[in-house]
């Protein structure tokens, strides 16, 4: 079809007259040019945006959130984004957050995207002719240090072509986005610092509440989802009053419940985030904040790095009041519905993550003693030394993600939510030839539909075939109807049942498989070590140092 100003200016009988009014109405905007007419344009609160089309689906891109965070505005609360004139193009992404890069031989290496503190953006897929749409906010992972939701993993079209209006995020990465020290809590109104990449995450999630109606979207039904340290946000989205009404349901993928540093308190063996803060000033050379404020960000970021800087939300009291399993514990968590999973062999890409222990058979089991104690047996049992390697790999898999993220789906179902539980346990023949069977994060590119598309994964990703795209296939579509009803749902595949009593999830193979108590065993035994952890004031991750023995004198087994 022509466009409006094609319609008006080629007709053969027009006048000179005619001619010369149309001309005039396309220069002033009222009738759109040819060119003009292919891409979408909406207004949102700031003023125009210039899409693109492709097919039935508009995307807008690189969509400014809030004010860049740069200058005074490092490592403050982000504020309310600028208005503009005229119609500003959002046909390509933001530049990425300051972040230091993959090793090139990484599976997760993607080629160098532009980077600056001016990364507060976001990007909208839409279909085209969308009305109060159910939407997804994506958060990416990358240990709160790396990542960008420009990586083309994260393109979501497969979702709007079901129906969804899908946004993704950048947020603040490492210093410039976990920085807690005592000169910015004494600037902040709150008298606190720390957690900007969450708090830029909340003004995401606020922005789309209020805007995402311009692109066919319904801010009554918008769903939360987020892999790894995307996942974990959720956690701690799920847990902050802050961010309550913001969203109605949470996708949490390979997600994490460990202890954080209190802001100002010594807990769990961790120093007080004000403690690090100051220490990475030192070593960075800054006699106070206007000094770090003055350093260039790729030199902080490097400075961050090279003294082990970790990237963490803080439990300051007021965004984060208190540890995740403390306010899951006592049911003061978002009450939504969630769809959660973790990955069979999440260690095999992050194998640092593994403790060291004995590899031979009597050492290891002697270990195993001196750490869990009477529970060594249940321990042995889950993880023997038939297959070291093999238990070590299953093990930290789930002291890491799989406990947190039987946990989280528990607590949810006990307060009355649906609540889905996962294991992605798919193989492909180039994934079992590098050893990384259902690695950390190989479910990406099944949920957002995208096997199988050479183009949607980094260059050292295991390669696809067709078995992988039809269980993709799956995988979108029950992730998809459940942010659009909150049940999954996928045709030609099995009824998803929610875990409730029965413990009931489904096991990603070459297609899905639904079963009843995923790991026998695993959540209780990990879940005794996690409270008799806590009621000695041990962080209870990764942990290799002696377990309280169950009849310790002030220790409560059912402590919450």
């Amino acid at each position: 079809m022509q466009s409006d100003g094609k319609r008006c200016m080629g007709r053969e009988n027009v006048t000179i007259f005619v001619a010369w009014l149309c001309a005039i109405l396309i220069a002033l905007g009222v009738v759109r040019s040819a060119s003009a007419g292919e891409r979408p344009e909406v207004t949102v609160e700031q003023g125009r945006l210039l899409g693109t089309q492709i097919g039935a689906l508009r995307v807008f891109k690189g969509v400014p959130y809030a004010l860049p965070p740069i200058g005074a505005q490092r490592w403050r609360a982000p504020a309310a984004p600028a208005h503009w004139n005229g119609t500003r193009d959002a046909g390509v992404f933001g530049a990425s957050c300051v972040q230091p890069p993959y090793p090139s031989t990484s599976v997760y290496f993607e080629a160098p995207r532009p980077m600056s503190e001016d990364c507060l953006t976001l990007n909208i897929w839409s279909p085209k002719e969308a009305r109060k749409a159910p939407v997804i906010v994506w958060i990416h992972g990358g240990a709160l240090l790396r990542g960008t939701s420009a990586s083309p993993m994260y393109d979501g079209r497969e979702f709007a072509r079901r129906g969804i209006v899908f946004v993704s995020v950048n947020y603040r990465l490492g210093i410039l986005g976990w920085l807690a020290h005592p000169g910015l809590s004494a600037e902040a109104p709150d008298r606190v610092s720390g957690n900007y990449g969450l708090l830029d995450q909340i003004a995401a999630l606020e922005w789309v509440k209020r805007n995402v109606g311009a692109f066919g979207g319904d801010p009554a039904n918008v769903t939360v989802m987020g892999e790894s340290a995307g996942a974990l946000s959720i956690s701690y989205l799920l847990a902050s009053s802050r961010a309550r009404g913001l969203f109605t349901k949470a996708i949490v993928q390979s997600t994490n419940a460990r202890a954080v540093p209190h802001l100002r308190e010594a807990v769990f063996g961790l120093p007080t985030a004000e403690t690090i803060g100051t220490a990475f000033a030192s070593a960075a050379g800054a006699a106070n904040v206007q000094d770090l404020r003055a350093m260039d960000a790729a030199v902080l970021t490097s400075i961050a790095l090279k003294t082990g800087f970790v990237s963490q939300p803080i439990m300051d009291g007021i965004l984060i009041p208190d540890q995740l399993v403390n306010i899951f514990d006592r049911g003061q968590q978002t009450k939504v519905p969630v769809l959660a999973g973790f990955n069979s062999g999440e260690i095999r890409s992050q194998r640092t993550l593994i403790p060291q222990i004995p590899d031979d058979p009597a050492g290891y089991e002697a270990a195993i003693a001196e750490r869990y104690g009477d529970l060594a047996p249940a321990y042995l049992k889950l993880y023997p030394a038939s297959d070291i390697a093999v238990s070590q790999l299953v093990s930290t898999r789930d002291i890491v993600y799989g406990w947190a993220t039987e946990r989280l789906v528990r607590t949810m179902a006990a307060a009355d939510q649906p609540s889905y539980l996962y294991i992605f346990d798919h193989c492909n023949a180039a994934t079992r030839a590098r050893d990384l069977c259902a690695f950390h994060a190989s479910e990406l590119p099944f949920a957002f539909g995208l096997a199988g598309d050479p183009n949607s994964t980094p260059p050292n990703w295991p390669k696809a075939n067709t078995e992988d795209i039809r269980l993709a296939r799956n995988m979108v579509d029950y992730w998809a109807s459940f942010a659009t009803t909150g049940v999954p749902h996928a045709d030609g595949a099995p009824a998803w049942p929610d875990y409730g009593k029965r413990e009931a999830y489904i096991r990603f193979t070459a297609a899905p498989n639904v079963g009843l108590n995923p790991e026998p065993g695993m959540f209780e035994l990990h879940e005794d070590v996690m409270r008799r952890r806590r009621a000695n004031g041990q962080q209870w991750f990764l942990n290799g140092a002696p377990i309280v023995p169950h009849d310790t004198p002030g220790h409560s087994h059912a402590e919450k």
